[in-house]
């Protein structure tokens, strides 16, 4: 069942009682973005970002499933997501020397 809001987000109600866990409830949300094709909200754009390409790893050469807003810079990779990754891969680095 489809639902709208006032703010022009659509969003889907799933009945289904084999979701029992979080991860598998992210899996499903995060699998239907791409299921049917849909943007990231802009308000969950960096952390959706930062799953697709952490966990899910999703790393397209080119496009993105966020929303582009007028007057910004076309980037491939959100540079805070960029920023976080990085750390992360350099705190990982040094703590196996």
């Amino acid at each position: 069942m489809l639902l709208f809001d006032s703010c022009s987000v659509w969003t889907a109600k799933i009945a289904n009682d084999d979701i029992t866990t979080f991860i598998t409830a992210v899996c499903l949300m995060f699998g239907s973005y791409y299921c049917f094709n849909i943007h990231y909200p802009s308000e969950l754009a960096s952390v959706l970002e930062f799953l697709q390409r952490c966990f899910f790893v999703i790393n397209p050469e080119k496009g993105t499933k966020v929303v582009e807003k007028k007057n910004k810079k076309r980037v491939t990779v959100n540079p805070r997501v960029f920023t976080l990754i990085s750390d992360l891969s350099d705190h990982e680095w040094r703590e196996n020397l």
